[in-house]
C-alpha cells in the first residue's frame, strides 16, 4: 500500500522520503486537487495525508479528493506546524485504527453469520427430533429424519466447539 501525501509545501519530496523510511510504505506527492484526484484514479492507497492549508483554501476541492479517496484513511495535517515524526505518529494512528475497526466489524460479521447458523441448526434439530416422535411415518423416512437429526447434532457440537464461540464466552 501506498500513502499519498497532497500539499503545496515546497521541500515535500523530502518529507515524503523522510515518511518512505519511517512508515515503511510508499509515499506519492500530490501538489494539488486535481494531481490528487488523478493519483486516487490511478492507484489505491492506504492513506492521504492533505495539507490543512488545501483545505482551508479550497475547501470544495478538498471535498472532490475525499470523494475520489476509495477506503483510503484521510488525515488532515497541518504541514506547517507538524515535523516528519508528527506527520509519521498521525499516519500510523490512521492506520492502527482502520486496522482495528476491521477486525472489528470481521468479528462482529462472523458471530452474526455464527449465531444465524446456530438458529438455524437448532430449527432443523428441533423439527426433525418432534417429526421423528410420530408414530406413523414409514420406516424409509423415519431413518432420513434421524439421519437429518444426527447431522443436525454434529453441526451443533461443531458449532460449540469453534473457537469464535469460545471467544464470546470469554
Amino acid at each position: 500500500m501506498k500513502i499519498l501525501i497532497v500539499t503545496g509545501m515546497e521541500g515535500a519530496e523530502n518529507c515524503a522520503a523522510v515518511l518512505t523510511k519511517m512508515l515503511e510504505l510508499e509515499c506519492e506527492i500530490a501538489n494539488g486537487r486535481k494531481a490528487a484526484v488523478l493519483a486516487l484514479k490511478r492507484d489505491e492507497f492506504a492513506a492521504i495525508v492533505v495539507d490543512e492549508s488545501m483545505i482551508d483554501a479550497d475547501p470544495s476541492g478538498a471535498d472532490i479528493i475525499w470523494e475520489h479517496a476509495g477506503l483510503a484513511i484521510p488525515v488532515q495535517v497541518n504541514f506547517a506546524l507538524a515535523g516528519a515524526q508528527r506527520l509519521a505518529r498521525e499516519i500510523r494512528m490512521a492506520l492502527n485504527r482502520r486496522d482495528r475497526e476491521r477486525a472489528l466489524a470481521h468479528e462482529a460479521a462472523a458471530a452474526a453469520i455464527e449465531n444465524e447458523l446456530k438458529s438455524t441448526v437448532a430449527g432443523l434439530l428441533l423439527h426433525s427430533q418432534l417429526a421423528l416422535q410420530d408414530r406413523e411415518i414409514p420406516a424409509p423416512l423415519a431413518e432420513k429424519l434421524r439421519l437429518v437429526a444426527d447431522l443436525a447434532g454434529n453441526l451443533r457440537q461443531q458449532l460449540a466447539s469453534h473457537p469464535l464461540a469460545h471467544q464470546q464466552r470469554a
